[in-house]
């Protein structure tokens, strides 16, 4: 933007510059022309009187060196007796017509101009008096007026380029600071704003930035509180459901009843703390992905043995800092792996591996099973060919979109479902 308003500035100045400097420069070489034939004119008519007074060649002769032209050898005197003193460029033809014609003309030569001026004596007897113009004196200053004339449009153009510079970068770093804080905004910093500067339309718009950054913030601190209140409300009957478990015996089937409301109600507790820690805390909106898929394996392996189900984790040993809450990417790792068990027969195996790149975190979850038919629609919000509510695709879709990145799925080597999350990397 900064350079197009400078190109801008440098073509309608140059432009302008151009509509003057044109016909000043014909008036200038126009004014030099006129200046030097005017000077052979009034050198031409000092001699009139000379002639009038006498026609002797040696008075005509001493009149002549003492003017300009004279002493320069530009001036000569044609008596009507045919004898000529001084300095001859005129044409016999061009002598003639001044003779005849009795009125004094400029007539143009080889290296120059003359200026021819009748002279009438007694007894209709005509003098010519002829004054030359080399072309140098026709164009003596022009250059030099010229040069001043274009020194003054460049620096006028340069002015102009210089100040619509500084205005285009008055006006580029309001659009810049705004741009920053709305990418500070897209990767998830909700505390970021701006300093309204610049022209009345961008101080206007930094304000709106600012304005709705707040209300995001707002309406984010909200979300987390109604999420912190109703998982606490769950844990009244989560409780009673525990109780309840305690007293079924203790046969397998129980205990993996047990088990199950045990993980549950380590869930509903994480999902409190995750919430009001991202109420005090909003920069915790980062996590170690190799620690969050090491942990989900952990609880999933527990049901994945029971089922039958060979799994193996791969890529977790290295550190993997992405720009995602650790509750959020845990509740994508259960609801892919979770699909695996509630979509495939037991004794599907899969494989959970994590890729590191140098920009990216790639998370693939690959099962055995017998795969989705369309994975275009397993994409879609509420859609779900399994008779499920259609959201744990969703819930992982945004969540890798949160960080930046995106979700993938196909089918994979193992003849089953193959979901990839990309997620954006973090330095550690």
């Amino acid at each position: 933007m900064r350079r197009s308003l400078a190109l801008v500035a440098l073509a309608v100045t140059s432009m302008i510059a151009l509509a003057f400097l044109i016909p000043l420069a014909m008036v200038v070489a126009q004014l030099a022309e006129d200046r030097a034939l005017a000077e052979a004119e009034r050198q031409a008519v000092a001699l009139t009187p000379v002639l009038v007074i006498t026609n002797e060649p040696k008075a005509i002769e001493q009149a002549l060196a003492s003017t300009q032209y004279g002493g320069a050898g530009r001036i000569a005197v044609h008596l009507p007796s045919g004898q000529v003193l001084g300095f001859v460029k005129s044409t016999p033809e061009q002598l003639a017509t001044a003779k005849e014609e009795g009125k004094s003309f400029t007539a143009s030569v080889s290296d120059g101009r003359v200026y021819l001026q009748p002279v009438v004596l007694d007894r209709g007897r005509v003098a010519v008096v002829e004054a030359f113009i080399p072309e140098a004196d026709l164009s003596r200053g022009v250059e030099s007026a010229w040069l001043a004339l274009s020194g003054v449009a460049i620096v006028l153009v340069l002015g102009s380029v210089l100040v619509a510079d500084r205005l285009g970068a008055r006006v580029v770093s309001a659009a810049s600071a705004l741009a920053d804080g709305a990418r500070k905004m897209e990767q998830g910093d909700l505390s970021a704003r701006v300093e309204p500067t610049g022209p009345p339309e961008l101080v206007e718009a930094g304000g709106a930035f600012n304005r709705m950054a707040a209300r995001i913030g707002q309406l984010v601190a909200s979300e987390r509180e109604v999420l912190a209140d109703l998982s606490h409300r769950l844990r009244t009957p989560l409780t009673a459901l525990r109780l309840d478990s305690e007293t079924l015996g203790t046969d397998s089937s129980a205990n993996r009843v047990r088990q199950a409301v045990h993980a549950l109600e380590r869930e509903v507790n994480e999902l409190i703390r995750a919430a009001r820690r991202e109420l005090a805390d909003p920069d915790s909106n980062r996590c170690d992905a190799a620690l969050v898929v090491q942990d989900r394996l952990v609880f999933w392996s527990a049901l994945a043995d029971d089922q039958q189900r060979l799994w193996n984790l791969r890529g977790t040993e290295k550190r993997a800092m992405v720009g995602l809450a650790r509750s959020d990417l845990a509740a994508a790792m259960d609801a892919v792996i979770g699909n695996i068990f509630r979509h495939t027969p037991e004794g599907t195996n899969f494989v959970v591996a994590l890729f590191h790149q140098a920009e990216r975190v790639v998370i693939v979850i690959e099962d055995a099973g017998p795969g989705i038919p369309d994975t275009a629609a397993a994409m879609r919000r509420g859609v779900s060919g399994a008779g499920s509510t259609g959201l744990g695709m969703d819930i992982v879709r945004r969540a890798a979109e949160a960080t930046g990145g995106s979700l993938r799925i196909d089918r994979g080597p193992l003849g089953g479902t193959r979901v990839q999350l990309r997620l954006t990397r973090l330095p550690d």
